[in-house]
């Protein structure tokens, strides 16, 4: 189901919504494309390590949740919102 959201002639678009359904669409894309990134992010930086800037974000990894790796695993997880609704409304079209 595609929601569009009236948007102002002032702001560029048109009275019948195609921008906003347009930037609506580009939203949703945005969205499914932070949970891969995120975790490619968390792979590279495990692989290739994180360098001088790790210990400023870890403070020399005292913590265990600390550094850069876990923060991007936690947005990975925090993003993952978009697919999961992309695959619960797959399965209810299904049905």
């Amino acid at each position: 189901m595609t929601e569009t959201y009236p948007v102002s002639p002032a702001a560029g678009g048109s009275r019948d919504g195609k921008n906003a359904a347009a930037a609506h669409d580009l939203a949703r894309w945005l969205g499914l494309a932070a949970t891969p990134t995120f975790a490619i992010m968390a792979l590279l930086t495990a692989v290739l390590g994180g360098g001088p800037t790790d210990m400023l974000c870890a403070a020399g990894h005292a913590f265990p949740l600390g550094g850069m790796i876990p923060m991007y695993l936690l947005m990975s997880a925090f993003h993952s919102s978009a697919w999961l609704k992309l695959i619960s409304d797959r399965r209810v079209s299904r049905r």
